[in-house]
């Protein structure tokens, strides 16, 4: 849990909002103090198994990099990342498994100097986002939005209303319209709730 809360933490720093977090059984659960309040704005999809989420990305056009030493592996700075792109990352113990690595479409590596095999897999995760983050950013991926406007609408009222949106969430409310200023519009729904939870209160 510490390790996908860690990644998360890296994913949005450097602008991703999606993770797919594949937890056979639900064995892992979000560490929130590790995320930093990250897993407020990024979207962690957990699945059962691999092979279909990676089919599922290839079949939008997403390449997926796996993190496995292999005969085919290169190293992560060779890979073009203004593609769009899913990077893989096994477990530590384990790694990533025969039939996972036969199904991606590129296998790379973070050269080493020392002795030990690998890194952490939330450091590897870091280091890899930061040369993919640096790439999409000298080609002014960051100057402009790149959300579609429903996302953009959604992350924006997050942001800036909080409270409520964890009060629409609680409740299933859609959240309320915001004016050219950024402040909430009148909504029926929303202040019907709010009446009602004062009243309780």
């Amino acid at each position: 849990p510490h390790n996908i809360a860690a990644i998360v933490r890296t994913c949005d720093a450097v602008g991703i909002l999606d993770v797919h977090a594949i937890l056979p059984n639900n064995r892992a659960r979000m560490a929130a103090g590790t995320a930093m309040g990250s897993q407020r704005w990024v979207k962690v999809h957990k699945h059962e198994e691999s092979i279909s989420v990676i089919r599922e990305l290839q079949g939008q056009g997403v390449q997926v990099l796996a993190a496995h030493l292999s005969d085919t592996a290169i190293p992560y700075r060779e890979v073009d990342y203004s593609k769009p792109t899913a990077l893989l990352l096994g477990t530590e113990k384990f790694g990533v498994s025969d039939d996972v690595a036969d199904t991606v479409d590129q296998h790379v590596i973070i050269p080493m100097m020392g002795m030990v095999e690998s890194f952490n897999v939330s450091v590897a995760a870091a280091i890899i986002l930061s040369e993919a983050c640096e790439q999409r950013r000298s080609q002014g991926y960051y100057d402009q939005p790149r959300l579609d406007a429903q996302r953009y609408q959604e992350l924006l009222f997050r942001w800036g209303h909080a409270k409520i949106a964890r009060l629409c969430d609680a409740h299933g409310i859609p959240y309320p319209e915001l004016d050219e200023e950024g402040q909430v519009k009148d909504s029926a729904a929303l202040t019907a709730l709010l009446q009602k939870t004062q009243t309780e209160a």
